[in-house]
């Protein structure tokens, strides 16, 4: 019956995404500071790892499967989720030292391979690998100038 509180489901799936994002933003905002920037890729990894940041970007991932950011509402809800999102990594990044153009450009990197990471995830039958790939990240996002 929730519906007819939401008015249609097409709204109902809007405010939970809005609701999934206020929680992982908040949840990253929240991270104490990382000791330098790489060590700040590999907490954020572990936070994207960890609930409830998990499920909220498994919920993100199924409903762009799904197709259903290209329509309203849920181009809108996803258009400030990102910027939301975005604003809690360079967030932790200056936090943890990192000056701020240089935070943007990392967590652009971050959110573009934490994404494909995440897509992958069910396949993985190889962990380590994976945690080998994140940190070859963080320090390829470490030598950056």
């Amino acid at each position: 019956m929730l519906i007819y509180h939401f008015g249609t489901k097409d709204q109902l799936v809007a405010d939970v995404l809005h609701a999934s994002i206020d929680r992982s933003t908040g949840h990253i905002a929240a991270l104490p500071p990382s000791a330098d920037l790489r060590s700040a890729v590999i907490d954020l990894w572990v936070a994207a790892q960890t609930a409830p940041v998990d499920g909220c970007n498994r919920l993100y991932v199924e409903a762009s499967a799904l197709g259903l950011f290209g329509r309203e509402p849920y181009a809108s809800a996803v258009r400030v989720g990102n910027e939301r999102w975005m604003a809690a990594l360079v967030g932790h990044l200056t936090r943890s030292g990192v000056e701020e153009t240089r935070a943007v450009r990392a967590a652009e990197l971050v959110d573009a391979a934490f994404m494909g990471f995440q897509l992958d995830l069910p396949l993985d039958l190889d962990p380590e690998a994976r945690l080998r790939t994140v940190t070859d990240l963080a320090d390829t996002l470490a030598a950056l100038p």
